[in-house]
């Protein structure tokens, strides 16, 4: 059948109609959001400064759960907390010095039904850091706390999880207005103990992806001082690294200092691994790829004159791929035995490499899914506040909801929270870099930073809900 020219016209004509129309929807709805998530700041900042002045210790987040579970039952979700306490007990009688007074899995979900559609889990983490605060803000933390292994110490919320929280839940708060406008399940995560990488794996291992609704989609922010507030930050595919952390306890044969012929000084053969580990990196993997071998302490000796019969170092080892990871670890092992024999050290005095077993495994943005929820934040908030950056050698547990499954996408994309004139003096080279993440000095500029981090959650989830 030949269509007529006035056809033709007439049905392009709708089609554009059609797409203007789209596009002021689409418009009109990143406005709305917008005014909404304005007008709702005051609460969410009065959160936020709550999370601030009350922060709590990995495993010890009590407090923050609760009201993270009261905020969410109120706005009608369905909340299970404890999640995680199992696996955590069990570890704490587990490991050598843990202290169970107050420690427990404090992992919390929430669960809304809004009809057919996908399963999409937004994750925000809690726990704080040991640091005592020198902000100087009015409502600056003065807490003290005591760790997982019976520390006390000051707690500050260095990290920003208080934004975390805030941000979830004045997320959630956005899209309970905007039932209308998506339909699926909306499952929210309360994380406990992200800064010792331990937190989600409590939650998947006590049953997270049985007991809830398995998620289609796994999408998170983390507010970063390496960026400007209001700005959101993105790497697609790695975006974080394998981190290990390895003990290497180095065996000799004490002596006293004025005759070290009658010993094996472990110090000399410390310092010899230390050398041959900065081979691994810049001989031994492809130039391609990515690795870092830091020895972060060395301890040794007593005293002046006297040759110890032992020495400590402490690594941190950071990698992508899995397989530069073990070509790593199997580096270290091998340069620090070879080290000990060629000193003249028997096998029964060979090193001792410990491998910490619960590592943080590399952070892996899904491709599709990375593009697909950017380029609808950044069609709302424009094209130079949202832009792509290099992958970090910085690590997070969020990885452990795509290693769980590999058939779950997931995203975890950046909130930019620091003084973006700061930035800029620091680039140019007028003045040092702005404090940032885990300095005790860090705080994000709290109403840029809450309401980008509001607004793109709560997009982001639009978008994987499919949203018209």
């Amino acid at each position: 059948m030949k269509i007529s020219a006035g056809v033709k016209k007439a049905m392009l004509g709708a089609m554009a109609w059609a797409v203007l129309g789209a596009a002021a929807q689409a418009d009109d709805l990143a406005d709305d959001l917008a005014d909404a998530v304005a007008a709702d700041y005051p609460y969410v900042f009065d959160l936020y400064k709550h999370f601030h002045q009350n922060p709590e210790l990995s495993f010890k987040e009590s407090e923050s759960a609760a009201r993270m579970a009261a905020e969410l039952e109120s706005l009608g979700f369905t909340v299970t907390t404890g999640v995680g306490d199992r696996w955590v007990r069990k570890k704490a009688k587990a490991d050598a010095g843990a202290v169970l007074d107050g420690v427990g899995g404090y992992g919390l979900v929430a669960v809304m039904e809004n009809g057919d559609g996908p399963t999409v889990m937004l994750r925000g983490d809690m726990d704080a850091l040991p640091l005592e605060e020198k902000t100087g803000l009015s409502y600056a933390s003065k807490a003290t706390g005591v760790d997982y292994l019976g520390q006390e110490a000051p707690v500050m919320h260095a990290c920003a999880h208080d934004s975390h929280m805030a941000m979830l839940i004045g997320a959630a708060r956005r899209l309970v207005d905007l039932k209308g406008q998506w339909s699926g399940t909306l499952v929210l995560i309360g994380q406990p103990a992200e800064e010792i990488g331990l937190g989600a794996l409590a939650m998947l291992e006590d049953g997270l992806y049985e007991r809830f609704p398995t998620p289609d989609y796994v999408l998170a922010t983390h507010t970063s001082g390496w960026d400007a507030a209001g700005d959101v930050t993105y790497t697609p595919a790695y975006a974080l690294a394998n981190v290990d952390s390895v003990d290497i306890i180095i065996k000799g044969v004490g002596a006293h200092g004025s005759a070290p012929h009658f010993g094996k000084d472990p110090i000399v053969i410390g310092a010899q691994i230390v050398n041959a580990l900065q081979t691994l990196v810049s001989r031994e993997l492809d130039p391609l790829s990515s690795g870092v071998v830091t020895v972060g302490a060395f301890q040794a000796g007593y005293k002046h004159n006297i040759i110890p019969d032992e020495a400590h170092l402490q690594l941190t080892v950071r990698s992508y791929e899995d397989d530069v990871r073990e070509r790593l670890l199997a580096g270290i092992r091998r340069i620090a035995e070879a080290q000990a024999r060629s000193a003249g050290l028997p096998e029964d005095l060979m090193p001792e490499v410990r491998i910490e077993s619960d590592y943080t495994p590399s952070t892996y943005n899904d491709p599709e899914m990375t593009e697909r929820v950017m380029a609808a934040i950044r069609e709302s908030l424009g094209a130079e506040r949202v832009y792509e950056r290099p992958p970090s050698m910085g690590g997070e547990d969020f990885s452990r909801f795509a290693r769980t499954r590999e058939d779950v996408p997931t995203l975890i994309f950046w909130t930019g929270g620091n003084d973006p004139e700061a930035m800029r003096a620091a680039r140019e080279g007028r003045a040092p870099a702005p404090p940032a993440n885990h300095s005790p000095f860090f705080a994000p500029i709290p109403e840029p930073t809450l309401k980008t981090g509001v607004h793109a959650m709560t997009l982001g989830a639009l978008e994987l809900f499919g949203r018209d």
